[in-house]
């Protein structure tokens, strides 16, 4: 397959690679006024979990080919939702076709992302993977799944669209290609919302008992301690409320909040258990350094729920208190790893 992946970021980058070393003709659009923007290759520094639950460590090159086409078999979009609409513009301005899986979090409703995406083919996808870019390195780990969204929800097989026949069983084919076996959960975008509102719970705690300019050590603290974790299932049960008051059914998602549903007694030691035996998870979580995006999570939760009257007082306090000690402390050295927003690089 034409694939092509929008920017340099981690998450598209991962993928890329992953899509090129089965066989398929990749290429990036970056943007001019992006730091990455006349990067030709990269070191990847690969924990890869396709295969071995506890990951196998891999050091290979990937080089970084510019966009050649004007017609694409999947456009790969994983950037901050703000940014989405750029990146459909651009798209259009550039004379590119292709239909878009669309990663990441995104907070709108469902008319906003039709809007956004209007003419287009699009399915929705959440990656299992998680890094960092640095020094021309990527160092990132990969599980064995990716959660996509279900056929009969996705726009590819509409017919009005540009994609052809069998769009969707093309991006099936493409991550079976892979080894990475998809799962599909009942709502794609309530499922990203939930886990936003877990991600947002886990963040906020991370960052009241850890130092806010080196989330990998908070990462590493909260993860040694029962207690912050018990805080932190605390906090993502009333963030999950948050969820609750858009309309999303709870019920649907009862596996991916159970662990956040026993006593907190209960749960956190089983969780910090959970994080010492698993070296995927725990190489995810101390990799994601960008402390913008973690807290640009947050507020979205955040502020959804201050405004709809949710009453989450533990979320509340732990995200105020984390956003106190962010704009009280002095701020950490930039690195290349942490690329301005917009720049099509998150």
């Amino acid at each position: 397959m034409d694939v092509l992946v929008i920017g340099l970021g981690v998450i598209g980058t991962t993928y890329g690679y992953l899509f090129h070393k089965a066989g398929h003709d990749v290429e990036h659009l970056v943007r001019g006024s992006s730091p990455r923007a006349g990067t030709t290759s990269l070191e990847v520094d690969l924990l890869d979990g396709r295969r071995a639950p506890r990951g196998t460590a891999s050091r290979d090159s990937y080089e970084v080919r510019p966009r050649t086409h004007e017609r694409y078999d999947l456009i790969v979009v994983s950037v901050p939702y703000k940014d989405v609409a750029t990146v459909m513009q651009d798209l259009g301005t550039l004379g590119v076709e292709g239909p878009v899986l669309l990663c990441g979090g995104f907070w709108g409703e469902r008319s906003e992302l039709e809007e956004l995406t209007s003419g287009r083919g699009t399915v929705l996808g959440y990656p299992v993977a998680g890094g960092r870019m640095r020094d021309g390195v990527l160092s990132c780990c990969v599980f064995d799944h990716f959660m996509l969204e279900r056929e009969d929800t996705a726009r590819l097989d509409h017919p009005d669209s540009p994609d052809g026949p069998d769009g969707y069983g093309k991006v099936e084919a493409l991550f079976r290609s892979c080894g990475i076996a998809l799962e599909h959960p009942h709502d794609m975008l309530e499922w990203t919302w939930l886990h936003m509102a877990v991600n947002a719970g886990v963040v906020s705690v991370a960052g009241v008992y850890g130092d806010t300019n080196d989330t990998a050590a908070a990462a590493e603290k909260m993860m040694g301690s029962s207690t912050i974790l018990a805080h932190v299932v605390k906090a993502v049960r009333e963030a999950s409320r948050i969820v609750e008051a858009r309309g999303v059914e709870l019920r649907r998602y009862r596996g991916d909040l159970l662990p956040y549903r026993l006593p907190a007694v209960v749960s956190a030691p089983m969780m910090r258990r959970m994080f010492s035996r698993n070296v995927l998870t725990r190489r995810i979580m101390t990799l994601h350094t960008n402390m913008a995006d973690l807290l640009a999570v947050c507020r979205d939760v955040y502020e959804y729920g201050r405004r709809s009257g949710v009453s989450a007082p533990v979320f509340y306090e732990a995200y105020e208190t984390t956003l106190a000690k962010v704009r009280q402390a002095p701020s950490a050295p930039p690195t290349s790893a942490e690329p301005p927003r917009g720049a099509w690089s998150s």
